[in-house]
């Protein structure tokens, strides 16, 4: 199942990224659910969790939780393994996956598409509106913005463009990236959020837009790269339970 964070924002996002993974995994029985809503809500998940229990063999797990998330984001994995943990469901928690290569391009994608960047470098036309710097814009405190750095290193290989990661809500900030472009005497920044969607607070990625006057592209929503990296994540958690270590020194 998709583990969405906070109690509102745009579920519809969710939705669909659910939508796409169980189209491409039709075996699979992808379910959505809520984190941080009230305990007595159907959506909520530790009632999806229990209601996915009903439907597994008792001495296996119920469900593979994977945190609708771009990057690591603590407070709500910590959110998903207390919910996890209070439902007494036998289920696992994925760990975000490595898909940095894939975030560069879907990045590069987003920028693109709100003409902050060339569509493709090889056709060196330019783009009037075109910035000359990015911040890689996350959630999830420093840690998300540190994990995002190989991101950026690859975004900036892709534009030919300095690019910093910085997180809305933790170090390095926006306005600390963006003093940093503009001591490199970069004119035009644009920032490129390199999150899903519902785990930034509404607003806040508006908000540090203001604050540095730049021009945001869209969050990667339900973009092909966030079902990878769902169906990837989950694929990773499920071999890590068949085989988890010891079995190959076992069986040597």
């Amino acid at each position: 199942m998709l583990a969405v964070a906070g109690q509102s924002g745009p579920y519809d996002v969710a939705a669909e990224v659910t939508s796409i993974v169980r189209v491409d995994n039709p075996s699979l029985d992808v379910r959505m659910a809520r984190v941080g809503t009230s305990w007595d809500d159907p959506a909520g998940l530790p009632a999806v969790l229990a209601s996915a229990a009903t439907m597994r063999p008792t001495d296996g797990p119920a469900a593979i939780v994977v945190p609708l998330l771009a990057l690591p984001f603590p407070a709500v994995t910590d959110a998903i393994r207390y919910a996890v943990t209070q439902s007494n469901v036998n289920a696992y928690i994925a760990e975000p996956f490595n898909v940095n290569l894939t975030f560069a391009e879907a990045l590069h994608i987003r920028l693109a598409d709100a003409h902050l960047a060339r569509a493709d470098r090889v056709r060196m036309f330019s783009i009037p509106t075109a910035a000359d710097g990015i911040i890689v814009a996350t959630v999830g405190g420093d840690q998300a913005a540190a994990a995002a750095i190989p991101t950026s290193v690859l975004l900036a290989a892709r534009l030919a463009l300095p690019v910093f990661a910085a997180a809305l809500d933790g170090r390095p900030s926006i306005g600390e990236a963006a003093a940093q472009l503009r001591q490199m005497g970069v004119g035009r920044i644009a920032i490129a959020p390199c999150i899903i969607g519902p785990e930034a607070r509404p607003g806040e990625l508006e908000t540090a837009c203001a604050s540095i006057r730049a021009d945001s592209a869209a969050p990667l929503g339900a973009h092909d790269s966030v079902a990878k990296l769902m169906t990837l994540a989950y694929g990773q958690t499920l071999a890590e339970i068949e085989s988890p270590p010891g079995d190959a020194e076992d069986g040597s």
